[in-house]
């Protein structure tokens, strides 16, 4: 805190404690309080832990890393994954490959001779049949080394056909997310040039947190050391897991330490600037921050000290810039700056730093995310600053960010019924273990929605051709499945049913299910993405539980996955998407069930048709973003095209169309458009 004082001597200590506060509070709203921020971990670990079993037959595994996995929500962070093949592992000597079935799996040795400290080679000890291992082998003195700069190439020409190189990964644009996805190996043994970490954990983190690290191992992804003697064969060594696991041993105020210095960077440091000119990166702040709590420098992690907190890495990191080292966290030394922080770019950093240095905190109000929580004391320096977190947020708003969480990580991998059996029986292992969180639960309980309900429809489509009596008895099942799913789901997971009485042609049961959705839908608790009533949803289902308020008052986007058809009137905009290495299309609840209105009127109530025609003209022309997202505007004008076309208003269906190409391409759906538009009879 001296420090503090020294650099902003006109404030009393009182006044830094108070502005702390404030940035305390400011970025619990921007980065999340500790309770949201723990539910997105849970959320995002419960659908992994099931996403990886129900993948433990077939070819690989995967993980979320990167900011998001740790807990972030920031504005531009890009979604980060890591996949490894099951069938491969590494070791570091060959006396590991004992704990081995070598029929089953391929073992690649690790070669840290002449590489640099935290890189390798890696060479098979048995031939691969993995297609890219095959491609990026080059053989050097009768081994067969996998090249990193080959395999890397091969994964973004080949396996992830829409992606560009980034470093070690593969990066491209889903929907309107970036991400980065990094093909590796993983190794089950701890590397022995980290060996010395285990030895420095006195402090932190705690004995249990280091076993359980060190049982997990490490990954290898596929990048050298620039200044290596074999760069585009030399492989990192990975410690995601590792730092994962780290951070979520964190307190919140040491993880809103680390948060300010990630908008610290985005926001000043690199603000800006172009891609090649931020040599500092959100990894070295990570590291600043596991170095300074494993020091056990700051005597006190807490609001009144989180500018002091901050301060302390600042000057580490400027440290570090000066001396030109900064060391990994797991094998120090690995100079993290030495192949990018040198020479004359590390000098100019170094003044640009040591001149922000000299402003002391002021330069803190170059931060657009947290500079009225500092202007906002300066103004007012007896202002008595809250900082207990429950008044941050509340009851509803916690509410739509967990439900927003759910929908947003609700897909599982599912390649065959197999898989979506296997899914089921995964999810009842999981959902009776008292170890699980109240969060945990609920992401289990929206899968076991989504695995009925795709379920139900795949196996319609399987037994569809069976005689009259298994007929029956699949539809049974299937009806049974898709009504189960409804006790886990929330209000619209009723439309399922809807769809599949209408695939079914019972057009009747269809009518009466959707009426009694309309009526749930139009009750003014219900909750639709962030658009929701406050006080009327407080008042329906306040303090009930998260279970009871998503079937009661939640309604989602539909979610369509694009292997499975659910009514025929959508499978060419199924297939235009997957035609794009688009997996799902996802429809406005409100839209959905005005088709099915329209199409089964046709056949039970004609009077009705024209009703139903007009309600859902009336809300995609008119709705100001409350029913229709943005970016489902595509798929919504291509309903209402598809829904005047089947009642004959072939003008009006050309329009909509036409429409539907004006609108954010986001559903993929384009080619399906032009189908429609070129097949449909219309007089251009």
């Amino acid at each position: 805190m001296d420090s503090i004082r020294g650099s902003q001597n006109y404030l009393t200590k009182r006044a830094i404690q108070h502005i702390s506060e404030s940035v305390f509070v400011g970025l619990c709203r921007k980065v999340g309080t500790s309770q949201l921020v723990a539910m997105r971990r849970d959320v995002m670990d419960i659908r992994e832990m099931v996403d990886n079993q129900v993948r433990s037959s077939d070819d690989h595994s995967s993980m979320k890393s990167g900011s998001e996995r740790e807990g972030f929500r920031l504005e531009g962070s890009d979604h980060d994954f890591m996949y490894w093949p099951n069938d491969h592992r590494v070791i570091w000597e060959l006396s590991q490959s004992q704990y081995y079935n070598t029929h089953r799996q391929t073992l690649v040795l690790c070669d840290c001779s002449n590489s640099p400290p935290g890189f390798t080679l890696l060479y098979l000890l048995s031939p691969s049949t993995d297609t890219g291992i095959q491609t990026a082998c080059v053989q050097i003195n009768n081994r067969h080394y996998i090249s990193s700069s080959k395999f890397i190439q091969f994964i973004c020409s080949a396996f992830i056909r829409t992606s560009t190189r980034h470093g070690p990964c593969a990066s491209g644009t889903f929907r309107t997310l970036e991400y980065d996805q990094a093909i590796c190996f993983v190794c089950d043994f701890w590397p022995p040039s980290a060996s010395s970490w285990i030895d420095r954990c006195h402090f932190w983190p705690q004995r249990h947190v280091v076993d359980n690290i060190v049982k997990q191992g490490c990954h290898f992804v596929a990048i050298g050391h620039k200044l290596g003697c074999h760069e585009h064969l030399e492989w990192r060594i990975s410690f995601s897991l590792a730092e994962q696991k780290l951070v979520y041993t964190m307190n919140h105020c040491q993880f809103l330490t680390y948060g300010l210095l990630k908008l610290f960077l985005t926001e000043i440091i690199n603000n800006g600037l172009g891609g090649d000119d931020k040599l500092l990166c959100s990894y070295h702040m990570k590291t600043v921050v596991f170095w300074v709590i494993q020091q056990n420098v700051i005597p006190h992690w807490s609001p009144q000290n989180l500018l002091g907190c901050f301060w302390v890495c600042f000057k580490l990191i400027l440290k570090w810039v000066y001396e030109g080292f900064c060391p990994n966290f797991f094998i120090p030394d690995n100079n993290m700056f030495l192949s990018k922080i040198r020479g004359d770019k590390q000098h100019q950093l170094f003044i640009r730093l040591y001149g922000l240095y000299e402003k002391g905190l002021a330069f803190l109000l170059h931060s657009p995310s947290i500079r009225s929580c500092i202007t906002n004391v300066l103004h007012n320096l007896r202002l008595s600053i809250c900082t207990d977190e429950h008044t941050l947020i509340s009851e509803a708003g916690f509410d739509k960010n967990l439900y927003k969480e759910i929908q947003e990580h609700e897909a599982l991998h599912k390649s065959s019924i197999q898989s979506y059996m296997r899914s089921l029986q995964t999810i009842e292992q999981m959902i009776g273990s008292p170890l699980l969180t109240q969060y945990q639960v609920m992401m289990l309980q929206r899968l076991t929605a989504n695995v009925l309900n795709e379920t139900a429809f795949i196996f319609h489509i399987e037994t569809c051709t069976h005689k009259n009596k298994l007929m029956y008895r699949s539809h049974k099942i299937s009806c049974q499945m898709l009504k189960l799913a409804t006790k886990f789901g929330c209000i619209t997971d009723t439309l399922y049913i809807a769809m599949y009485y209408y695939k079914t042609f019972r057009y009747m049961e269809a009518t009466t299910i959707m009426e009694m959705i309309e009526v749930k839908l139009a009750q003014l608790h219900v909750m639709y993405g962030y658009n929701v009533d406050i006080e009327m949803y407080t008042e329906a289902v306040g303090g009930q539980s998260w279970s009871t308020k998503m079937r009661q008052a939640v309604a989602r986007n539909i979610r369509l996955d694009n292997e499975i058809h659910y009514i025929n009137e959508l499978i060419p905009e199924q297939q235009s998407a997957l035609q794009n290495f688009w997996p799902v299309l996802y429809v406005p609840p409100y839209i959905l069930l005005y088709m099915l209105e329209i199409l089964c009127y046709r056949h039970v109530d004609t009077m009705r048709v024209q009703t139903a025609l007009d309600n859902l003209q009336t809300l995609v022309l008119h709705d100001q973003g409350q029913l229709i997202p943005l970016h489902h505007r595509d798929i919504s004008w291509q309903i209402l095209g598809i829904c005047q076309q089947v009642t004959g208003n072939l003008q009006a269906a050309l329009n909509s169309y036409q429409q539907s190409l004006r609108q954010e391409p986001y559903n993929k759906i384009q080619t399906a458009t032009q189908m429609r538009i070129e097949q449909g009879g219309f007089s251009l």
